[in-house]
């Protein structure tokens, strides 16, 4: 765990502090990762995720509410995020005190989240959870962080001090670390049911779900062909099918 959290945290940290270090902004690579990181995380979500899902001790007949659920609610923290978990750069939300105040909070809550998913490779889960690697997934959230972190930094740095920016990012970097160990804390101690968790990863997946589809069609608003983006696309895919099979 102590490993996890080493890499969820200063990921978004290098992440946030390439905004000071390069010289210049490079729209067109940053999306480029953007979309490579969206096609990891929907491949995994497919691959590895929803199959665990629905074959766990999870109801089944429920888990798709769940998703629709968190589907939903991830749609509802983009509202105060300003969509930045997605690479929203260009935004202007975080031009007074009461707009970061919920950039900041809708950014946590997804971050506190997502972290949440990677206590279900731990040895603490409920019998009848299969404990599969999260190996994927950590990768699929690390590939995430990193734009996002990025974009917050690009965000906060244009209207707050770099003081100030730091003190939000590394905010930003802690909460899926938090996420994670909480999620561990109250299962090891029987407080979160399985049932509770079911609802909880659920609720994450949707998330995925949205996230790294909103990326897929913000990266073509007009439906254009960019062999670019579509052999980022199926490079990244392709990355997922090996790494959940293969390696």
């Amino acid at each position: 765990m102590v490993l996890k959290f080493s890499l969820l945290f200063f990921t978004a940290i290098f992440a946030g502090l390439v905004v000071y270090t390069v010289p210049t902004f490079k729209e067109k690579y940053f999306k480029l990762a953007l979309v490579f990181a969206g096609s990891y995380l929907f491949s995994i979500t497919i691959l590895h995720i929803l199959p665990e899902l629905f074959s766990s001790s999870f109801d089944p007949s429920r888990m798709g509410v769940y998703i629709l659920l968190g589907f939903l609610l991830q749609q509802l923290l983009e509202f105060w995020s300003a969509g930045i978990e997605h690479g929203h750069i260009h935004s202007h939300h975080a031009t007074s005190s009461k707009g970061v105040l919920t950039l900041m909070i809708g950014l946590f809550v997804h971050a506190f989240l997502e972290g949440t998913l990677l206590s279900h490779g731990e040895s603490v889960l409920p019998q009848g959870l299969h404990a599969h690697s999260d190996k994927t997934i950590l990768m699929g959230i690390l590939l995430h962080k990193a734009p996002a972190a990025f974009a917050l930094a690009a965000v906060l740095s244009s209207s707050l001090s770099k003081r100030w920016t730091l003190v939000l990012l590394s905010l930003f970097a802690l909460a899926s670390p938090i996420g994670m160990i909480s999620s561990s804390f109250f299962i090891a101690s029987g407080t979160l049911s399985t049932e509770g968790l079911g609802i909880l990863f659920g609720l994450v997946t949707g998330g995925f779900l949205h996230i790294s589809t909103t990326i897929f069609f913000e990266s073509s608003p007009h439906h254009t062909f960019q062999l670019n983006k579509l052999a980022v696309t199926f490079l990244a895919a392709a990355l997922a099918i090996a790494s959940e099979y293969f390696i």
